[in-house]
């Protein structure tokens, strides 16, 4: 019998199920309280997870929007035919093989000040992974509250300077986000230069600190314009805070 089309496999049902069951488990979160979160009914989640019926892609895209985490894993790239990039990356990104960049793949919450509330904190998901067929890192954002500016494009990983950039250029135009390597405990911290979309067609030149944190190390993490209510924003001002007082990145001002 052939599966609809929006129905994952069983097997891909049974390994979400898996994801699931340990991450509120590590999260010491009730199943009660994750249905809710991903506005399904609890009936619905619990013969999802006991494999009494498979999950559909819109139950898996709430779910993964309550969790904060991507549930669909994607399969491992392939191995490098011989005579191909042998998977070093090309010159303008730096020519890191994957090994040397393993420990930066990964999803991470990214954080920015707001731009349109100066007492508020933009949140969003970041996932880097390695692109065998670009043969580099590349990166796609995610849970996005302005989804039309999402952004995806490529890591540059230059041994020169250190710094760890993420690059969008579509048709000329770039966005670009320089951060420290990873620390000890993952986390990234920089600068980010894009332009603020203001009223009609103004587009405003504008730079912000900007940090990265392992989704790992940030439990049930919240998305979107967050203010001093949510329970994260002690945590994340602190980051952003951190990536001026260490300093990480400074901001010069010119002659008054």
């Amino acid at each position: 019998m052939s599966i609809p089309e929006n129905e994952l496999s069983d097997e891909l049902s049974r390994q979400v199920a898996e994801t699931i069951r340990e991450e509120i488990a590590r999260r010491r979160m009730s199943r009660q309280a994750l249905a809710e979160q991903a506005k399904l009914s609890l009936s619905t989640l619990e013969k999802a997870l006991g494999g009494r019926r498979p999950f559909t892609l819109a139950t898996i895209v709430r779910l993964e929007q309550a969790l904060g985490m991507a549930l669909r894993k994607a399969p491992s790239p392939p191995v490098a035919a011989p005579g191909a990039s042998g998977g070093i990356a090309p010159d303008s990104l730096g020519s890191y093989s994957r090994r040397a960049v393993e420990w930066i793949e990964g999803t991470y919450v990214t954080l920015r000040p707001s731009f349109g509330d100066k007492e508020a904190i933009y949140a969003y998901r970041t996932d880097i992974v390695w692109d065998d067929a670009a043969s580099s890192l590349v990166f796609r954002e995610g849970a996005r509250l302005d989804a039309a500016f999402t952004q995806f494009g490529e890591v540059a990983v230059p041994n020169q300077s250190g710094f760890v950039y993420l690059v969008t250029n579509r048709h000329g135009q770039h966005r670009l986000i320089t951060v420290s390597r990873p620390t000890i405990t993952g986390e990234m911290y920089g600068i980010i230069t894009t332009l603020l979309a203001g009223r009609g067609s103004l587009l405003t030149p504008i730079a912000a600190p900007v940090a990265l944190l392992p989704l790992r190390n940030v439990v049930a993490p919240s998305f979107g314009r967050l203010g001093a209510d949510d329970p994260h924003f002690a945590l994340y001002r602190e980051h952003l805070r951190k990536t001026l007082e260490e300093p990480f990145a400074l901001f010069v001002q010119g002659v008054p």
